[in-house]
């Protein structure tokens, strides 16, 4: 692996010529960018499973009034939760910290552990605070007992699955010399998107039975609270420093998603319902562009750690280098499920209006949202590090969850400007 000391020299140089510092800086950091462009190339066509997940799911859709304004917040908090914890992680392989153990006063058990109660309490709060802003914003749904009941049964089985991986995932990297910081965030979105929805799915079923679901739901409520309390008097200091730090922001990225749920819903019936290829693209989309801003801050924490980078208003040399990766893979897993999603379209009967404005609408939509991810990605790490705080623990949930809201206003204004909406 291209170690940090590697880095540190690669990105500090100077050059009269700016395209000759860009080549040399992707020489030097050739199997990085190697590692992120095979990442991102399985993300595109993985989020395609999703998208289909979803387009067969139009009927339930239906069927649970509100349903949709669950589905980018269940999909971005497995992201948030477990792209910071493999952030955390690939931040303790560079520093020396990572070691695979089962020892509670360990890196991998602390940080596990608090991802875990993280997982629970969430789960509750997004299903509280969806139907809460649904109602405030007049959107039709099933109860607040549904919601919870839904949102922590969905989020527990998907989690399973994603914890697994985010584990598996960080112990190859830390044998194999993997750059964490660069394949994490993407391959465990990926993973997250690909088993949330079909668990959201079978959760769903828990939605309007009598007696059963509300019973779910205190329970619920109060394993919230327990796992709170447990996180936020634990003796153990990563979990405590995670659980202050990660629970508040990730009430903000709740809010975004749940947002972004709510700019989709009331576009339902006149965009997706009509033209299923774009309600396909919707998980991919959403996944893309968290991961992609999260490749940045995820890199930038480390170098911010490192003295790599200077937290300046105006990104120094070091970090444009690194957003000249991560706009080129955006072109990249843009291109690729734009033509991916449309060929499967093409295959189940999928309405699109038209091949040219369909990859017109991806590709500046996702272009379009990649820039913005950069300069989310850039100065929340920049600003949490200003502030004291562990870029880790908070960039992946700000980056990812502001894209979901602000990669569907893009993808609403690129469906405006090819006159699809």
């Amino acid at each position: 692996m291209l170690g940090p000391a590697r880095a540190v020299r690669g990105t500090a140089r100077r050059f009269a010529d700016p395209a000759r510092q860009v080549v040399d800086y992707w020489g030097s950091e050739r199997a990085t960018v190697k590692q992120a462009g095979v990442a991102v190339v399985i993300s595109a066509l993985t989020s395609l499973l999703a998208g289909l997940t979803l387009a067969f799911m139009e009927g339930r859709l239906g069927e649970v009034r509100g349903l949709f304004v669950l589905i980018p917040v269940s999909i971005g908090m497995r992201g948030n939760i477990f792209g910071a914890l493999a952030a955390r992680l690939g931040t303790s392989i560079h520093t020396g910290l990572f070691e695979v153990s089962s020892d509670r006063q360990g890196s991998l058990f602390q940080n596990v552990y608090s991802a875990t109660l993280l997982t629970v309490s969430t789960s509750v709060t997004m299903g509280v605070l969806a139907r809460s802003i649904a109602g405030l914003l007049g959107i039709d749904t099933v109860s607040t007992w549904d919601f919870i009941s839904v949102a922590l049964v969905g989020g527990l089985l998907s989690s399973a699955f994603v914890l697994a991986f985010t584990i598996y995932l960080s112990i190859v990297s830390y044998r194999k010399g993997w750059d964490l910081d660069s394949v994490g965030a993407v391959l465990i979105t990926t993973v997250g998107d690909v088993v949330t929805l079909p668990c959201l799915l079978i959760a769903s079923y828990l939605a309007g039975i009598d007696v059963v679901t509300p019973a779910i739901g205190m329970i619920s409520v109060a394993a919230a609270v327990a796992s709170l309390i447990f996180g936020w008097r634990s003796s153990l200091p990563v979990v405590r420093r995670v659980i202050k730090e990660s629970f508040p922001i990730l009430c903000v990225a709740i809010v975004l998603d749940i947002l972004a749920g709510t700019v989709v819903e009331p576009r339902f019936e006149d965009v997706f319902g009509p033209f299923p290829a774009f309600l396909m693209i919707i998980p991919g989309f959403l996944e893309n562009t968290g991961a992609l801003g999260s490749i940045l801050s995820a890199r930038l924490g480390s170098k911010l750690h490192l003295g790599a980078v200077t937290p300046t208003t105006k990104p120094d040399a070091a970090a444009l280098l690194d957003g000249t990766i991560v706009f080129v893979l955006g072109i990249l897993v843009y291109s690729i499920t734009a033509v991916t999603t449309l060929i499967a379209a093409q295959l189940i009967g999928a309405e699109y209006p038209g091949a040219f404005r369909f990859v017109g609408v991806v590709m500046v939509g996702g272009l379009l949202a990649t820039v913005v991810a950069g300069a989310i990605g850039y100065y929340a790490a920049i600003a949490t590090y200003r502030l004291g705080l562990d870029p880790d623990n908070h960039t992946i949930p700000l980056v990812s969850s502001g894209m979901d809201l602000l990669g569907v206003i893009c993808l609403v204004v690129a469906l405006v400007i090819f006159g699809v909406a």
